[in-house]
């Protein structure tokens, strides 16, 4: 349990010593609370009450209580009948007992017999400690509690026949916020409880709430939570839901911006973005109006709720949160923005700016924050094929300094990142030094896949872990791999065939395991290009005109050629051992190979000329195979307006020297 809370199970495990005396505090406590209802309402008609100013101290809006300077003991030793009933300051208190009747254990799965004696004792007795009845504050009167008898009964219904009423007939008159909010925080109890919701107690608080909609201006923040009590209680069809809406509906266009943020968190736990089109609508207009009043936390609230209701075409929204988020992102808590990059992500936008701001803040932030904003922030990084120097610096240093903090799931999306969008840092000894001792000591706790994809990426950094590679060769971990219920994908055999070919491509002394040949893949191409790009129609169509001048036709060059360990080459072209240009027809006489890679803007990092981890491997490994790699970047190549300077272009790239044709 939290060190901040203090709730009836909690105290009464650890001070008592049976599970007999267990059930007899909790009851005892019960019935305290509900004398205490009674008595209060009996003697201070104008205040609301507690069962003891040392219980309830403080508490926020969800009636959870707060840490004080009262020690467990101490607090539950004051009296709950006699002298220390204090009054609730606000309805927050009075949901605070309420709350805590719901968190009582086995209030909702058993009944329990208590007769309460003097004799009792439920709190074992020390050397220099009071009696249960001193300190429950029972040893003044004849009528204190451990002299009643109480019939058998439930937690359950004690609250509904006894507290329930009592609190509710309190609240007519409490002032009109203080009364939507203690409606509401009852509401919650029942949903807490499991009243059943057409049982006449819930039926007089729905008839309390129409009553007090009607006549009443509530706010929007009270609206709202009356709102997530109703629907959790009935569900959207729910009456009460239904007038929240229409009530919001009218406030629309005056709301603040921490009411437009509880307005959308309300209508995400509605799940139903189409039931409300038009007041979605109208709240999307309004909050970009707004933008620039937003703080950290409504924007990260907002983005979190467009997610939930899948606005994927409020797009303007988006966008203008995205630069708003930009302008406050040193505001941001951890928790926040994680959940503003996990929006981001999953509309697949970003703003420039923000990935400024990004840049500026978070190097400094990584350091103590919290593991799974660096996770996320990395993924992020990667989905938007962003190439940050400052960001992946920080990250690395920040693995190598606390990779103990970090779970198998967060290293992996780290070590893949980077991978991935082929960033080396400058640590990069020391960094793979740690990944190496963190794979020996926590082998076992990386998923199989995830594992693939973390010695995967390596590769397209040429770092080469054989000593991890063998055993992922070995049979006993191919045989977990497929024992995870799902037949091996094509995604992760195109994985561990790649990195069997980088090993033997580039570690010619590796004498372990390999890959058994049926499991290869034929082709790295494949729907979600994992492995390669495909060549852009674009980019090829203005290439094809000056090639063909260049080499007086089709016919010396040939096409999206497939290769024998599965890439597929863009252009290739073929010269025999005199150096002359070869025709297609006579490729049985080649003894050279020139690959020319087409590169579109989608084989690089977005925000720089690196290309992508996947691309800079594919060429290594044609040089491996024997190619001669020529580059044909779209950002050179774009900028050349005639055809004759893109003729000489082509000429200086494949034949830096001179070339002949053959004849």
């Amino acid at each position: 349990m939290h060190n901040n809370t203090l709730s009836f199970s909690y105290y009464s495990r650890f001070h008592c010593n049976s599970e007999e005396d267990y059930i007899f505090s909790i009851m005892k406590s019960v019935v305290s609370i509900s004398s205490s209802v009674r008595a209060v309402c009996q003697y201070s008609p104008n205040y609301f009450m507690t069962c003891s100013r040392g219980l309830i101290r403080h508490s926020n809006s969800s009636g959870r209580i707060l840490k004080s300077g009262v020690s467990f003991k101490a607090r539950m030793a004051q009296p709950c009948v006699k002298s220390s009933l204090g009054c609730f300051h606000n309805t927050r208190e009075m949901g605070a007992v309420a709350q805590q009747l719901s968190n009582l254990p086995f209030a909702k799965e058993k009944d329990y017999e208590l007769r309460v004696h003097p004799e009792k004792h439920l709190l074992p007795k020390t050397a220099g400690q009071p009696s249960i009845d001193t300190q429950l504050g029972t040893s003044a009167s004849p009528t204190k509690l451990g002299h009643v008898k109480v019939e058998p009964l439930s937690v359950k219904s004690l609250f509904e026949v006894e507290v329930l009423p009592e609190l509710l007939t309190r609240l007519k008159e409490a002032p009109s916020n203080e009364k939507t909010e203690g409606l509401a925080t009852l509401l919650g109890v029942c949903v807490e409880f499991g009243v059943d919701y057409q049982s006449s107690i819930v039926s007089r608080l729905k008839e309390e709430w129409r009553t007090h909609l009607s006549k009443t201006d509530i706010g929007v923040i009270h609206l709202c939570h009356l709102g997530e009590v109703a629907y959790n209680l009935e569900g959207k069809r729910s009456e009460i839901v239904e007038q929240v809406l229409d009530s919001v509906s009218i406030s629309i266009d005056a709301l603040t911006q921490n009411e437009t943020a509880r307005v959308y968190s309300f209508l995400a736990l509605l799940e139903d973005p189409h039931h409300c089109q038009d007041l979605m609508s109208r709240l999307h207009r309004h909050t970009e109006k707004l933008i620039h009043r937003l703080q950290a936390i409504n924007i990260s609230n907002i983005f979190h709720s467009l997610v939930a209701l899948q606005q994927r075409q409020a797009i303007a929204l988006i966008v203008k949160l995205s630069r708003r988020a930009s302008r406050v992102f040193r505001s941001f808590q951890d928790e926040e923005l994680i959940k503003v990059l996990g929006a981001l992500m999953h509309f697949g936008q970003h703003d420039e700016d923000f990935i400024t701001a990004m840049e500026k803040h978070l190097p400094v932030k990584i350091v103590d924050a919290d593991p799974e904003l660096t996770s996320v922030v990395m993924e992020f990084c990667l989905q938007m094929k962003c190439r940050s120097e400052p960001i992946f610096e920080a990250v690395a240093e920040s693995f190598i300094c606390n990779s103990e903090k970090y779970t198998t799931p967060q290293i992996a999306r780290q070590i893949i990142a980077m991978g991935r969008l082929s960033y080396l840092p400058q640590c990069s000894s020391q960094m793979f030094k740690k990944l190496e001792s963190v794979l020996s000591s926590r082998f076992s706790q990386f998923q199989p896949r995830a594992l693939i994809e973390v010695l995967h990426s390596c590769i397209h950094l040429e770092r080469f872990p054989l000593n991890f590679v063998s055993k992922v060769f070995s049979p006993y971990f191919l045989q977990r791999l497929q024992a995870q219920g799902e037949p091996l994908d094509k995604h992760a055999l195109g994985q561990l065939t790649q990195l069997n070919l980088s090993i033997s491509l580039e570690c010619n002394y590796y004498r372990g395991p390999r890959l058994p040949y049926h499991l290869h893949v034929k082709k790295f191409s494949s729907m979600d290009h994992s492995f390669e790009s495909p060549v852009e129609s674009y980019l090829y169509n203005q290439v094809k005109g000056p090639l063909n001048k260049l080499l007086e036709g089709k016919t010396y060059y040939s096409t999206r050629v497939f290769t024998q360990p599965g890439y597929t080459i863009d252009v290739e072209i073929c010269l025999d051992e005199d150096g002359f240009v070869l025709p297609l027809s006579q490729w049985d006489h080649t003894h050279r190979r020139i690959a020319l890679c087409l590169d579109a803007q989608d084989r690089f990092c977005s925000n720089t000329h690196h290309l992508l981890g996947k691309e800079a491997t594919k060429r290594r490994h044609l040089c491996r195979m024997g190619y001669e790699v020529v580059q044909i970047p779209y950002f050179e190549f774009e900028k050349l307006r005639t055809q004759q300077e893109r003729v000489q272009y082509l000429h200086k790239k494949i034949f830096p020297t001179t070339f002949t044709f053959y004849r």
